[in-house]
């Protein structure tokens, strides 16, 4: 089954650039896992909630509105398509990422099919 995988960062943390990351010792060993598995189908790591641009139509006319859709203590900084057994191997693999080690969260969402 197939999960999107929200990777939510704290709006007042540490906003890690790719480079960052990619040298973090905890992100590399749970991106080798994930990738020998191959569980993950996509995913991508996102630019700060800042850089958002909200779209809303209201009758003919499009609003725009710089920043994320609504306020929250948290913003998401990336997701993950994966592919799994089932939802407890899902939470399994989301309670390991190093986003939910750090004071983040991942949120774990089925995809329609």
């Amino acid at each position: 089954m197939k999960y999107a995988l929200f990777i939510c960062t704290p709006v007042d943390g540490e906003e890690l650039a790719p480079e960052e990351i990619a040298a973090d010792p905890r992100f590399a060993s749970y991106v080798q896992e994930v990738r020998e598995r191959g569980i993950v189908k996509g995913g991508a790591r996102l630019r700060p909630a800042t850089d958002a641009t909200t779209v809303r139509v209201q009758g003919d006319e499009v609003l725009l509105t710089d920043g994320p859709f609504v306020e929250s203590k948290e913003y998401v900084a990336g997701i993950d398509i994966i592919e799994v057994a089932d939802l407890d191997e899902a939470i399994a693999l989301a309670s390991r990422h190093p986003a939910a080690l750090g004071g983040g969260s991942v949120e774990v969402r089925p995809v329609w099919e």
